[in-house]
């Protein structure tokens, strides 16, 4: 069975989940080279007794395209995430969960997966790009940043802070480095 890398971005209202809510998810899994087999997308109903963070809202604020975006039409989060795990579920291959950075996006998205579904289909299978990036480009942490990155590992796509967008964006990117990466064995 071969893996099929899962990018997924989410927008959020703050910096963890359960005081706060995932407001809109976005994936797009890709084969190793590159193939876009599928996308997903859902905007979320906030959490009963969930507030937005100070400072993510204000964060919002300068964000006003993106934030109209993730507040159009949101549903509650029970249905995305059935209908997430379902999609994820169909795709032909073993999911890896990849994200930028993973420890916030999976974060969330595990949580939300085990309350409203009781599973998560990738298991505990994530990877950070960043932190694959700075193997590959074999520096410290701090200097794997995107703005430290070959510039050829980017593909043509916006960084809108629409999930969807956003999961594309940062699954081509990882395909890129995932090439290089098998280039150099």
């Amino acid at each position: 069975m071969s893996d099929i890398y899962v990018s997924t971005d989410i927008e959020t209202d703050g910096p963890i989940p359960g005081p706060h809510s995932m407001l809109s998810i976005g994936a797009a899994a890709y084969t190793a080279d590159k193939e876009l087999l599928s996308t997903f997308s859902a905007n979320l109903e906030t959490l009963p007794g969930a507030a937005g963070h100070p400072t993510t809202m204000e964060w919002w604020e300068t964000q006003p395209e993106a934030w109209a975006a993730c507040r159009d039409n949101p549903e509650t989060p029970e249905k995305v995430m059935r209908r997430y795990a379902a999609w994820v579920k169909t795709l032909p291959g073993r999911p890896i969960f990849v994200a930028y950075p993973v420890s916030f996006d999976f974060t969330f998205v595990y949580w939300y997966l085990m309350k409203f579904v009781g599973e998560s289909p990738f298991g505990l299978s994530a990877i950070d790009i960043k932190s694959f990036a700075m193997a590959l480009m074999k520096s410290d942490f701090s200097e794997s940043s995107r703005k430290y990155m070959p510039q050829h590992w980017f593909d043509d796509h916006p960084h809108t802070h629409i999930a969807l967008d956003d999961a594309i964006e940062q699954g081509t990117l990882f395909c890129n480095i995932l090439k290089q990466s098998r280039s150099q064995s």
